[in-house]
């Protein structure tokens, strides 16, 4: 058996906040006509297609990797970071849904995982074996990673995952704009807006503001 695993980012380009990341594995009954790349849904529609994912996925994790590791290792490394943390919280549960021990101690749970990261870089998953006791009970399983670009406008599991991501750090930066109501962060989400570089410049950077990127 061989099982898709999406993995998608949201929050590369901001000045400001997290970049957030989620894997997504998807069952083959998913209603796929809800999916699409999250730039391209209104905040309506992800907000009712993150509801049906996290209702009907096989499973899911969303990960965040803050804005002072994204300064020390850079965006690149602090995304493909919080892919591989996010599938890692992802893999872990489907591992117990899939690999209940039985009576006899041994899994019947043979399989291999494709992972399809959104862009043109893809995380260090690694092994199974690294990531929980997934041979203790005899299973084996297979796990590789590819990196392909505009997959979340492609793949149905990379489009469930750029949903989760994005509605999550949508919701993290309106979080942050009830804190520091002055950066209008509930507006701009902490892009680079006119906007949002304006008030940089007149009242300096917020605590969340990303050191590393010119604003």
């Amino acid at each position: 058996m061989r099982l898709i695993c999406g993995l998608d980012e949201a929050g590369r380009g901001p000045l400001a906040g997290p970049v957030t990341a989620a894997a997504v594995f998807l069952p083959d009954d998913f209603p796929l006509e809800i999916l699409n790349d999250s730039k391209k849904l209104s905040e309506k529609k992800r907000a009712a297609a993150e509801s049906v994912i996290k209702e009907k996925a096989l499973a899911w994790a969303v990960c965040s990797v803050g804005e002072k590791e994204i300064d020390r290792i850079n965006i690149l490394q602090a995304s493909l970071l919080a892919m591989k943390q996010a599938f890692e919280q992802a893999f872990e549960k489907l591992y117990v849904t899939l690999c209940a021990p039985s009576g006899t101690g041994k899994l019947a749970c043979d399989f291999s995982i494709l992972c399809i990261a959104d862009g043109n870089a893809k995380p260090d998953i690694g092994s199974a074996k690294n990531i929980t006791g997934a041979n203790m009970y005899g299973a084996h399983i297979d796990i590789v990673c590819e990196a392909r670009i505009k997959a979340d406008a492609e793949i149905p599991a990379v489009m469930a995952a750029s949903i989760l991501a994005k509605t999550e750090r949508d919701r993290i930066m309106c979080d942050y704009a009830k804190l520091y109501p002055a950066y209008g962060y509930e507006k701009h989400k902490g892009y680079p807006t006119a906007l949002h570089r304006k008030i940089c410049r007149e009242i300096g950077p917020s605590p969340i503001q990303r050191m590393s990127f010119s604003y």
